[in-house]
């Protein structure tokens, strides 16, 4: 070989051993969820008077969905005495006239309920969240995204966990309003049911950190500022949080017993945008808070599963490399014979393929009687992971070199499955990346091609895959079927 092969082949060993590893420990989780997860998870007792709670609801210029969920929370199966509730509406457009009219309606009630409007959205919804403290009278605070439609026995069902004085906060698992709308809802839902069901649960009942999710969580007051109140250095200030206060000695549980139903994004722009926004927070929270993990006295066990939980967005930027290196691979191949490479390929297919399946499909027979009818998603959920690896490859490299970037909304339609189609109002915009994704495609549409005319049979299923991911990622991207509309009404002065 010559030195240049020598090279792809050395970088092709690494990335497939990294990618192997982070997939073995996809193994450990689900090890870890079978162990722990019929472990009880009851509250230590009950309160003999419920405490007050102040339920935050960070809004920005969310027409569709502000005032459901600001009824959906007046709503909620708790004394109206022991109940605050802030709209921390930060919008900019319509929205602001739905939320004052959805305030003064359910104060009239004898709600108390507030709208709190900021004109500098210095520090985005963490910026809101920590301006909201001030006001916030209850000892614990419940939070919504606007996209969420919390049933109103669910306050009732988790604040009794809070009797142990050392519980921090309490995450309720994520449902799926949308779960049916397109196969891209629905390995949406497959990925977050996994996030959920199998890591949330491994993670918390064997000791190891875990994290609030931003949305659909109870935190005691006092966890929050003890850790130093919302910061808003990263673009997961839910992430960072979490992890400051398990550092300060908080514990947190996850129930996922009960479930809040929200929107997943319909359009794979939202997707893709929502995604950079998670993969490059995790990134900058990992750079932010792993070294104060390895610094403290924590057990191995946790820094370990820290280290895995905030760089596992690494493995996109892996991917990508991988996926360049394809076609010097396919000639070295060809000089070597397949059997030589299997030792490389083997490792990749057991630890990352099997791995993910297993993983998935985990979640799926957890939560639903029809799991069997999900397998078919599979091939589609590693299709589409494989062409997300282009754009969140690029929010990896943009956290590790420290690029600042605002905090960008996911849109949302309003709509539920089985309701009629809502006219979007928002919608993101085409990001040029598309074809960046594109020529993706027509480079594999070549190794294909290449890995055909090699005799790589045993290979184009894999290859496919990497093909069809980035060509749907790239002409769905491209395609705006969800393009911003005018709405009727004139805006006319935001309150």
């Amino acid at each position: 070989m010559s030195p240049w092969q020598i090279i792809c082949t050395a970088v092709y060993c690494v990335v497939v051993v990294v990618l192997s590893v982070y997939g073995f420990h996809r193994y450990l989780m689900l090890r870890l969820f079978y162990r722990h997860r019929r472990q009880a998870q009851a509250a230590a007792g009950r309160f003999a008077e419920l405490p007050v709670v102040t339920v935050q609801l960070p809004l920005y210029n969310e027409f569709h969905v502000a005032e459901r969920l600001i009824d959906a929370v007046c709503r909620l199966d708790y004394p109206r005495d022991r109940l605050q509730v802030q709209v921390l509406d930060d919008s900019q457009d319509e929205t602001c006239h739905r939320a004052v009219a959805a305030v003064a309606r359910w104060s009239a009630q004898g709600v108390d309920i507030a709208r709190l409007h900021r004109t500098d959205r210095t520090g985005f919804k963490a910026g809101a969240l920590q301006a909201g403290m001030a006001g916030a009278k209850g000892e614990f605070i419940l939070i919504f995204d606007a996209d969420f439609l919390p049933p109103p026995q669910i306050l009732q069902q988790a604040i009794h966990h809070f009797i142990d004085p050392q519980i921090g906060m309490v995450q309720l698992r994520w449902g799926h309003l949308n779960r049916g709308h397109s196969p891209l809802t629905r390995i949406q839902a497959i990925f977050l049911d996994s996030h959920f069901v199998v890591e949330h649960t491994a993670r918390n009942r064997s000791g190891r950190f875990f994290n609030f999710n931003g949305t659909a969580g109870i935190w005691r007051k006092t966890a929050i500022l003890d850790a130093g109140g919302w910061q808003h250095d990263t673009l997961t200030e839910d992430l960072d949080l979490s992890y400051r206060a398990q550092l300060a000695g908080w514990r947190f549980r996850f129930l996922p017993e009960i479930e809040v139903p929200g929107e997943i994004p319909e359009e794979i722009n939202a997707f893709k945008a929502q995604q950079h926004r998670w993969t490059k927070g995790a990134v900058q929270t990992g750079k932010k808070i792993l070294p104060r993990i390895w610094r403290s006295t924590l057990p191995m066990r946790i820094k370990v599963e820290a280290t895995f939980h905030l760089t596992a967005h690494l493995c996109y930027l892996l991917m990508w490399l991988m996926a360049l290196l394809m076609w010097p691979m396919l000639t070295i191949r060809s000089q070597l014979g397949w059997e030589r490479m299997l030792i490389v390929d083997l490792p990749l297919f057991s630890m990352a393929t099997l791995a993910i399946s297993s993983f998935y499909l985990a979640a799926q027979r957890e939560l639903y009687a029809d799991w069997r009818s999900q397998i078919k998603y599979l091939p589609i959920l590693m299709a589409i992971g494989m062409g997300l690896c282009v754009n969140n490859a690029r929010a990896v490299v943009e956290g590790l070199a420290g690029h600042v970037s605002p905090f960008l909304r996911t849109p949302k339609s309003g709509g539920v499955a089985g309701a009629e189609p809502v006219r979007r109002k928002y919608t993101n915009k085409v990001p040029l990346l598309f074809l960046v994704e594109l020529g993706m495609a027509c480079y594999f549409a070549v190794v294909v091609i290449r890995a055909w005319d090699i005799g790589l049979y045993a290979g184009m299923p894999f290859l496919l895959l990497f093909l069809s991911g980035f060509l749907y990622t790239g002409l769905s991207s491209a395609w705006r079927p969800c393009r911003r509309i005018r709405h009727s009404s004139r805006p006319g002065k935001i309150p």
